[in-house]
């Protein structure tokens, strides 16, 4: 059969079909065992800096012992629609949770899936969707589900609070209410929303309600570690919807679905496609989340915050010692160094791997096509000397690049609105 794909496809398959050929993507592990930290490849030991388990839960004793007794007591597989019958294990969760963000919540399979039972419930013919063209792709079909059933949609410029005002004044005039479809922690840049202006907003505009999706900021962050939104906010809002995974910093699988009250959390459960019609979460993956979310309401979680923050102070005191172009200077575990091309980017992280340090090249489609850079993201799991030697390592590359004249890091800093310094 002839391909006949659209020029945004074609052109972001052979970007991920080049970065595979050179041997940057698509890797395959030879560990017998993962310690969160390092990886075999190849047969060679590399320090990873993808892991996004941003307080090292994924390898707790704990949890791994949870996610076994489960298993054990229930199978692998519970087959059967909550919608009909579902585990008990769901309702400890769920009551779990609910204390973790002090607001009724439902568990779901993935965020992704927590995305498509929640938008076309909520959002109606009548409303309009201003979503951030940084936000998650999850979100995005999302919101192209409610865009088929007659909701009306608008990609937003990023983070333009003052084009955003407008909108809201202009489509308040038609439309019953106005929802911002955005990400609490942005997944590339590692940058964050204005939450106060958001909180602002929704106190002065009557149509106005937010939808964020916390993915990137949930246990780093937050009392209980319910997330960098709430955290910044100074309660939960009766306008806002909070979505978050449980597969990143919670170190289990999964999405929580978290509703200002009882009476909206009831009719997304009841009628969500894929929460009343589709699969439900494993066992193994529930007795995991429940270890998880006794561990967020205990004292330790303070002590992983406290570790991880101290960790991203390090390592932005030393990208900024070492003039490394960072794109964002938000407090999140994220970093995002620009190198500008995807041929800048494929060089360095082949000379990153070749040096022992497997990094993320984000590159188009993720990001536009001359704002490729390198994704870095920090875990408990790491060291100051982890973190010291690899950008020293990667401050080294760059410079050897930048004498070979294939790159400039004025000219990244100029093209990602980087303060310019004096190298």
């Amino acid at each position: 059969m002839k391909n006949n794909l659209s020029p945004y496809v074609e052109l972001a398959n052979k970007i991920i079909e080049q970065g595979r050929s050179a041997g940057i993507l698509h890797h395959t592990i030879s560990d017998k065992a993962t310690n969160g930290r390092t990886i075999l490849l190849d047969g060679k030991n590399v320090t990873y800096f993808g892991n996004c388990s941003y307080l090292g839960l994924e390898i707790d004793p704990r949890l791994k012992a949870a996610a076994i007794d489960a298993i054990e007591r229930y199978g692998t597989q519970f087959p059967c629609s909550r919608t009909y019958a579902s585990l008990p294990l769901y309702d400890e969760l769920e009551h779990l949770l609910s204390q973790v963000f002090d607001k009724p919540t439902i568990v779901a399979p993935t965020t992704t899936l927590a995305h498509m039972s929640t938008v076309p419930v909520l959002m109606r013919r009548n409303d309009a969707i201003l979503i951030d063209q940084q936000a998650h792709s999850s979100m995005h079909n999302a919101a192209a589900l409610a865009k088929d059933i007659g909701t009306h949609v608008e990609i937003l410029r990023h983070n333009k609070m003052d084009f955003l005002e407008s909108r809201i004044k202009e489509l308040s005039e038609k439309y019953d209410r106005i929802w911002l479809m955005t990400d609490g922690v942005f997944s590339m840049f590692g940058d964050v929303p204005p939450l106060s202006t958001l909180w602002d907003f929704m106190n002065r505009y009557d149509k106005f309600y937010c939808y964020i999706d916390d993915a990137h900021g949930m246990s780093w962050a937050g009392h209980h570690g319910n997330g960098y939104t709430l955290s910044q906010l100074p309660s939960f809002h009766d306008k806002l919807m909070l979505l978050t995974s449980l597969t990143k910093g919670f170190g289990s699988c999964g999405a929580a679905i978290v509703s200002p009250n009882e009476d909206i959390r009831r009719i997304i459960l009841n009628t969500g496609t894929t929460l009343r019609a589709s699969g439900p979460v494993q066992p193994a993956a529930l007795g995991s989340m429940i270890a998880s979310a006794k561990i967020h309401l205990s004292p330790e979680i303070n002590d992983r915050q406290d570790r991880l923050r101290h960790l991203m102070s390090y390592f932005t005191l030393t990208a900024k010692s070492l003039h490394l172009p960072l794109v964002s200077q938000s407090k999140t575990p994220i970093f995002f160094i620009g190198v500008g091309t995807p041929d800048s980017g494929a060089e360095i992280i082949l000379r990153m791997l070749r040096s022992g340090y497997l990094l993320n090249p984000s590159s188009f489609p993720s990001v536009s096509y001359k704002h490729t850079g390198i994704r870095i993201s920090l875990t408990t799991h790491h060291t100051e000397q982890d973190i010291r030697d690899m950008l020293t390592t990667l401050s080294a590359h760059l410079n050897e690049m930048e004498q070979q004249k294939k790159l400039s890091r004025q000219d990244i800093r100029r093209a990602f609105g980087i303060p310019l310094q004096n190298n």
